[in-house]
């Protein structure tokens, strides 16, 4: 496939290695030169330096023909306009689009956007990292160049009723979330929060 990625940061680079290893013919487009260095000496793609929602730039690139699109730069606005443009003036086929506002991509994915959310997607890597195997406690997984253990424990009965400041925390230890019977998963976000019989606590750790 002919397949063109949007932004070469940290998700942009790795995603155009991957597919150039698969057997894709990559094109990526950034508007700063310096980021291809991230891109390693066997990568057999192309690259275009430009702003991506120029049109002249998006042709150069070759938008004209690709099979897919992947807009994921780390600007939601950005990510949204360039996969407009791939939609409406070029009919490219596939298109997905990184977005982390989770309201803004419940937008785009009823206008036929396939969207790639962070925030969803790491919520259900871990959890289905933990329900995966009921008697592990401790999942590891890797977000690109990053290591993160995930530990699952049942709420000791000392802290029914308490909140998260009660908690005695490890070095680099968070909560994560709350399983609860009947809510489902709750993400923890510093919002204030009363623990209550059953919760499961999902604590984030750096490995």
């Amino acid at each position: 496939m002919d397949i063109l990625v949007i932004g070469c940061g940290m998700v942009g680079s790795a995603l155009a290695e991957t597919l150039d290893k698969k057997g894709h013919d990559v094109s990526v487009i950034d508007k700063v030169s310096a980021k291809f260095d991230s891109l390693s000496p066997s990568f057999g793609g192309f690259t275009t330096v430009g702003v991506p929602i120029d049109c002249d730039v998006l042709k150069r690139a070759g938008i004209q023909t690709c099979d897919a699109l992947f807009a994921v730069t780390a600007q939601d606005d950005m990510n949204i306009m360039v996969s407009q443009l791939a939609r409406t003036m070029f009919n490219v086929p596939k298109i997905f689009a990184r977005i982390t506002d989770i309201e803004k991509g419940k937008v785009f994915e009823e206008l036929g956007i396939n969207v790639i959310c962070p925030t969803k997607l790491t919520v259900s890597a871990a959890c289905a990292a933990i329900e995966e195997d009921k008697s592990t406690e401790s999942d590891v997984i890797n977000f690109e160049n990053h290591t993160v253990m995930f530990t699952k424990l049942d709420l000791p009965e000392q802290l029914i009723e308490g909140a998260p400041d009660d908690i005695e925390y490890e070095n680099e230890e968070v909560l994560f979330g709350i399983i609860r019977k009947n809510s489902g998963f709750i993400m923890y976000r510093g919002q204030p929060l009363t623990f209550a019989e059953g919760d499961k606590l999902i604590f984030a750790r750096k490995a």
